[in-house]
């Protein structure tokens, strides 16, 4: 996915946790040691959650597509506040639950790995089923309905996304002074928001970039402004198509992770060890290919309960 890529800004952002760090030494005092190793465990913990974060940059750029140019920014901004709002539910969640009841955490994890299998599988069937609702002018669809029904459905998928960031940061820290988890985790949360949600503000707003361009004097700005709009809407579609490809994978991986001896199976049948190209490939198809059986399953499950039928 877009992990790899994203790895040296990610040692940009985690720089900031050495300012956090410098900040907590100076306000607790005697706890230097502890503070000094808050920087390299949030590295860490960032690095961990990189995977998952390539694709809830995705998700929610594609989530948020489709809307009113004019009102692009706006619900990318309610998204960006439900985020924060998530995140200031989940942090204290996860050091609770983690604390007091560890083990719920894996079978909370499986239920969201599942209902993003079960999103990305509706959205998949109604691509080829309901493909008239696709074409559907403008007025036939209000835009304040649109917007809501965008708003909140990107919120609930950026809530089990960030659940499993937190949680996967959690593990990297859980040995450490309940102080240092907390700033850890909070940090992270609110650095990867703003990260993620700045980006995501920047591709939806690509266009209006391109038409500035093409609007100058200069032919390589224009040239440029050209090229941008061309390519802004190949670059939405493509986001489509991985943000629905990233429920699936990520919705796979955390079920399949919560299978017992299932993952251990998979590294057994990998050539080279697991380790490789051809490796990495067949773990991802394998995640893929189990998200996408779980979101099936659901969608039949719930279209006996909503009477909802897919007919060709």
């Amino acid at each position: 996915m877009a992990a790899a890529s994203l790895l040296a800004l990610l040692d940009d952002i985690a720089s900031v946790l050495d300012d956090v760090a410098l900040m907590s030494k100076a306000a607790v005092k005697g706890s230097a040691a502890t503070f000094d190793d808050v920087a390299v465990l949030g590295k860490a913990a960032m690095k961990k959650t990189s995977g998952v974060l390539g694709d809830d940059l995705a998700l929610n750029a594609q989530q948020v597509t489709g809307v009113n140019p004019d009102r692009e920014l706006p619900v990318v901004w309610a998204v960006a506040k439900g985020s924060l709002i998530n995140k200031v539910i989940l942090v204290p969640a996860a050091l609770l639950i983690s604390y007091f009841i560890p083990w719920l955490i894996l079978p909370l994890l499986m239920l969201g790995g599942a209902f993003l299998a079960y999103e990305g599988a509706e959205k998949v069937m109604h691509m080829f089923f309901h493909k008239d609702d696709q074409t559907a002018t403008a007025s036939d669809r209000p835009v304040v309905i649109n917007e809501k029904t965008k708003i909140s459905g990107a919120i609930r998928t950026d809530f089990i996304l960030s659940a499993e960031i937190i949680v996967i940061s959690l593990g990297v820290v859980s040995s450490e002074p309940i102080l240092t988890q907390v700033i850890i985790l909070s940090a992270i949360a609110v650095l990867l928001t703003v990260f993620v949600y700045g980006l995501v503000a920047g591709i939806v707003k690509l266009d209006d970039l391109g038409l500035y361009l093409s609007g100058c004097a200069s032919n390589m700005a224009k040239s440029a402004g050209q090229g941008i709009i061309w390519l802004a809407p190949y670059l939405m579609k493509l986001l489509s198509i991985v943000g629905t490809l990233a429920m699936f994978l990520v919705g796979g991986s955390i079920i399949l992770h919560g299978i017992p001896g299932a993952e251990h199976w998979l590294q057994s049948v990998l050539p080279g060890n697991g380790k490789g190209i051809l490796a990495f490939v067949i773990t991802l198809l394998a995640h893929f290919v189990v998200g996408l059986i779980v979101g099936q399953i659901i969608v039949a499950v719930m279209s006996l309960f909503h009477k909802k039928e897919y007919v060709v």
